[in-house]
């Protein structure tokens, strides 16, 4: 798909925005701190979600503990923020230099045969930095699937950020078509995984992180009408502005005429997913309410 295009109202914001991320890095950090200190300690942005989320989520954490996640979190976010901007100038060079990946080796043989892969991933790190770091890395296709955004210049903007590197966006509603497209040529499907489905559309609940938890299912239903190995992809801090990537698989395709009961490949993502976040809990982005929905009471304990 193409860019979607802009309001002549909104060119301003937009080169404001372009100006920004020609500063270098330690001036973009300054500004990040500011806004830290902002969000943080003056708006409280979020601060209650985000607290809620961590008590809930490390029961076993004492309260300085928590304060110093909570913290390392929000500065986390502030730097997300600045080093987003900056990938509109940021070359591919830097940006590989900034983001190692490891364990791709695998995803690379099934590739080289000729067989489609898809990659489960999560709001860990910065994931629009492992996002391009990955289309850098593969020769091969990768097809990111997005929710469009509400807001025309952001949608822009974003599309703009995601797709410089390479990457092809699909929304999440075309998926499908976009799918038997190019079916059975060799392409990585990218999704974020761990986003939280509207209530009437919720088909699995888990326990995650200590709470009852919902999950889409879409990947079971790819990795089977489409058979694909399935990956996940976690990302961590390494210093700041630096980042690891892990590739690690969770499913080999499932086998022709055999039918695997319930969705065991949403299952183990969210085993995988949850291990990353209790190693790395500072990556995670605590301020979304992933915990908003309830489970029905009636709702066997995995269903």
């Amino acid at each position: 798909m193409s860019r979607p295009d802009l309001r002549p109202g909104q060119f301003p914001l937009w080169w404001l925005l372009k100006g920004i991320s020609l500063l270098p890095f330690p001036v973009l950090y300054a500004l990040s701190f500011f806004l830290y200190l902002v969000l943080y300690y003056l708006i409280g942005y979020r601060k209650k979600v985000v607290r809620q989320n961590l008590e809930k989520s490390f029961p076993q954490k004492s309260v300085p503990e928590l304060r110093e996640i909570e913290k390392q979190f929000f500065l986390n976010l502030t730097d997300i923020m600045v080093e987003t901007l900056k990938l509109v100038s940021l070359s591919a060079e830097d940006l590989k230099k900034r983001v190692h990946l490891h364990g791709s080796e695998k995803i690379e043989v099934y590739l080289s045969q000729g067989v489609p892969v898809m990659i489960l991933g999560a709001h860990l790190g910065n994931w629009e930095y492992m996002s391009g770091a990955g289309n850098r890395h593969f020769t091969f296709p990768v097809d990111g699937v997005y929710k469009p955004l509400a807001s025309s210049f952001f949608e822009s903007f974003l599309w703009f950020l995601r797709s410089r590197f390479g990457i092809t966006l699909v929304k999440m509603k075309e998926t499908l078509r976009h799918l038997l497209r190019h079916r059975g040529q060799p392409r990585i499907l990218s999704l974020l995984s761990d986003q939280v489905p509207p209530y009437g559309e919720i088909q699995y609940w888990t326990n995650f992180l200590h709470q009852d938890t919902a999950f889409y299912v879409g990947a079971d239903k790819l990795r089977t009408s489409f058979h694909y190995p399935t990956f996940f992809v976690g990302m961590r801090h390494v210093k700041r502005g630096y980042y690891e990537v892990v590739f690690q698989e969770l499913l080999s395709p499932p086998k022709a005429g055999t039918k695997e009961e319930g969705h065991p490949l949403t299952e183990i993502f969210a085993r995988k997913l949850e291990a990353w976040v209790e190693q790395y809990p500072a990556d995670y982005l605590w301020s979304h309410k992933r915990w908003k929905h309830q489970r029905p009471k009636a709702a066997s304990p995995e269903s």
